[in-house]
């Protein structure tokens, strides 16, 4: 590993973009990019770098580092892919809000977002009980003209559009529109006594359309998550079929995988 030194040099909220001081070490096998990118990383993590704090351009950083210009933009470019920076043309390089990583398990977006210490919002775009069509009993395994509540929500972390979640709920189980609006739906559940015990569940990821852009606040064709969960309770029933999008840009799964 590379031995590295980083100082702000300045307050980040000041006019002057930040300069890492980071210490070059041409005899280590770590790729010039990379001792430039990683120490950058830790600093955006650990909150040393807050949102909105503008970097150093790319020609003034391989100036003064004494590297090649490919280098620098490499650097920068692995931050932006993960999600750390965002790159636009004459606004520079600024850092990104925190990027939001949720385990992998039976419980509500707005809870795991909370607990890892996020202000959470959600707007309801949509709520509507009707009967439902074939497609919707085929995917909350139901009867077609079953009494179903069929809604949407955006779901907003630190202000910032996270996610938006279509779910499928049987009428006699769905919490009411204004109840969603403060809590999770699977907390909500639980406090019905609807426990969810058991879930199917398929991770994908596409481009936005400029519809979805638009409202998760993405360039179009932006790289989105996707998920389709069909959860049960105890005895088996469906009680919830989820189809979510979220910002490949600001979110991430996270599972832990045990040996066979």
């Amino acid at each position: 590993m590379p031995s590295t030194s980083l100082a702000p040099q300045g307050h980040p909220e000041e006019l002057h973009p930040f300069q890492p001081d980071v210490t070059i070490d041409r005899s280590s096998p770590t790729p010039l990019h990379l001792q430039i990118s990683m120490p950058l990383a830790q600093l955006i993590l650990d909150g040393t770098l807050p949102p909105g704090t503008r970097m150093e351009d790319e020609v003034s950083m391989a100036r003064r580092l004494k590297v090649s210009r490919p280098t620098t933009r490499q650097a920068l470019q692995s931050l932006a892919d993960r999600g750390l920076v965002s790159r636009r043309r004459g606004a520079g390089t600024v850092v990104t809000s925190p990027h939001v990583h949720r385990p992998m398990q039976l419980s509500s977006l707005l809870s795991d977002l909370t607990t890892a210490g996020h202000k959470v919002a959600t707007q309801i775009l949509s709520y509507e009980q009707r009967p439902a069509t074939e497609e919707e009993a085929a995917q909350l395994e139901t009867d077609v003209g079953a009494a179903i509540v069929a809604l949407e929500r955006l779901r907003l972390a630190d202000g910032e559009p996270i996610a938006l979640m279509r779910n499928l709920l049987p009428a006699d189980l769905a919490p009411t529109e204004a109840e969603l609006t403060e809590k999770g739906l699977y907390d909500l559940l639980r406090e019905r006594d609807i426990v969810p015990h058991t879930a199917k569940q398929v991770i994908g990821a596409r481009n936005a359309t400029k519809k979805e852009a638009a409202t998760l606040s993405e360039h179009r064709r932006a790289a989105l998550l996707t998920a389709q969960r069909t959860a049960y309770d105890a005895v088996g029933r469906a009680i919830e079929f989820g189809s979510h999008i979220y910002r490949a840009s600001r979110y991430s799964f996270e599972t832990t995988l045990f040996a066979g």
